[in-house]
C-alpha cells in the first residue's frame, strides 16, 4: 500500500495543470474542502457519521481492527519483552485506558521464543500501520486486562476449575493456549469485516493483514498440536462457538475424531475460512454471549470508536 505522499508526488509529477492535479486529488480522496488530511483517510468526507441503520464507514471498520490490534500487540509484547506499547502507540480519540497485567514469559523452547518475537514485531507493526493510516481519526488504546481475563475465560472453558488462575504468560503451554484464544478470533474477524470495506486501497491492505494473522494461527495451532496441548485447545474453541452468538458453528479444535487426527486449518464444508461480524467478535472479547454489552472481559470499559456494542 502506497504511502499518501508518494501518491501525492506520483499525481504531481503525472499531471500537466494545477487544477488536473486537484481533480486527480479529489478523485483519490486526498483532497478535502480544499486541504490534505492529516491521515490517509483522516479526511472529512471519510469521516462521515455512521447511522444506526447505514452502513458502517471505513473508518469505523479499521478502528474495530485497531481496538482487537491494540489487544494482540500488548499480549505479544508482554510476552516477548516484558513490557507493552510505548505511550506514543496508545494515543488517539476516546479514552485512553491501561492495561493490567502482562509479564514476560519463561521460555524454554528457542523456537518458541522466538515465535513469539517476531509476531510481537508484526503485530505493534499493524498497530502503526492502522493508527498512521486513520490519521486523527485513530481511537486510543482502551483499558485492558491481561490478567482476570484469561482465567475468567479458562474456568468458562472448563480448563482450569472455579478458584484456580490461568496466567497464560506463566509458562510456554499457557502462553500457547492464550494465544490461541486470539488468534483464529482475527482471523475470523477480518473476514468478516471484509464486504465492510469500501475503498479498494483500504481492502487490500485489510487482506494483508489477514494472511498475516492467519499464518499466526497456523503457527500457533501447530505447536499446540505438537506439544499435546489438544484437551485445553479444543475446550477454548468450543467456548468460543458458544460464546459468539451465532446459530451456526464457527471453531473448530486442533483434532478431529476419536483418534485426535490433526485439524490445523479450521474451515467449512468448502475449505473456506469461516467469517465472524462484529457482534460475535465483540461477543468473544467481552467473555460475554448476551445483545447490548458494551464492556466486560480483555476490554473493562469496552472499545473505542463506534463499533463497541453486541
Amino acid at each position: 500500500m502506497f504511502k499518501k505522499s508518494l501518491i501525492v508526488d506520483m499525481i504531481n509529477r503525472s499531471s500537466t495543470s494545477e487544477t488536473e492535479r486537484r481533480t486527480f486529488l479529489k478523485g483519490m480522496g486526498l483532497l478535502s474542502a480544499g486541504a490534505v488530511g492529516a491521515g490517509l483517510i483522516g479526511t472529512a468526507a471519510a469521516q462521515r457519521a455512521d447511522a444506526a441503520d447505514g452502513p458502517v464507514s471505513d473508518v469505523a471498520v479499521l478502528n474495530f481492527a485497531l481496538n482487537l490490534e491494540y489487544l494482540e500487540a500488548e499480549f505479544y509484547c508482554f510476552a516477548a519483552y516484558g513490557h507493552g506499547l510505548d505511550n506514543a502507540t496508545a494515543t488517539g480519540t476516546g479514552t485512553q485506558g491501561g492495561v493490567t497485567g502482562g509479564h514476560r514469559v519463561p521460555f524454554k523452547s528457542k523456537a518458541i521464543r522466538y515465535y513469539a518475537e517476531e509476531i510481537a514485531n508484526d503485530e505493534i507493526a499493524h498497530v502503526k500501520f492502522l493508527r498512521s493510516a486513520l490519521g486523527t481519526s485513530a481511537v486510543s488504546r482502551p483499558a485492558i486486562n491481561l490478567r482476570e481475563s484469561f482465567t475468567g475465560a479458562a474456568v468458562a472453558a472448563g480448563v482450569i476449575k472455579a478458584g484456580e488462575t490461568f496466567d497464560p504468560f506463566s509458562s510456554e503451554a499457557f502462553f500457547l493456549l492464550g494465544a490461541f484464544l486470539f488468534e483464529d478470533v482475527g482471523v475470523t474477524a477480518y473476514k468478516g469485516a471484509s464486504p465492510l470495506v469500501e475503498n479498494k486501497d483500504y481492502l487490500e491492505a485489510a487482506a494483508g493483514i489477514l494472511a498475516v494473522e492467519a499464518y499466526h494461527a497456523g503457527i500457533v495451532r501447530t505447536l499446540l498440536y505438537q506439544n499435546d496441548l489438544a484437551a485445553p485447545t479444543n475446550l477454548i474453541s468450543a467456548a468460543r462457538d458458544s460464546l459468539d452468538g451465532s446459530a451456526v458453528s464457527k471453531d473448530q479444535g486442533i483434532t478431529v475424531g476419536t483418534g485426535g487426527r490433526a485439524n490445523l486449518v479450521p474451515t467449512d464444508a468448502n475449505s473456506i475460512a469461516y467469517s465472524r461480524s462484529y457482534n460475535e467478535v465483540l461477543n468473544i472479547v467481552y467473555l460475554n454471549a448476551d445483545k447490548g454489552v458494551t464492556q466486560g472481559g480483555f476490554y473493562p470499559a469496552g472499545l473505542n470508536g463506534v463499533l463497541r456494542t453486541t
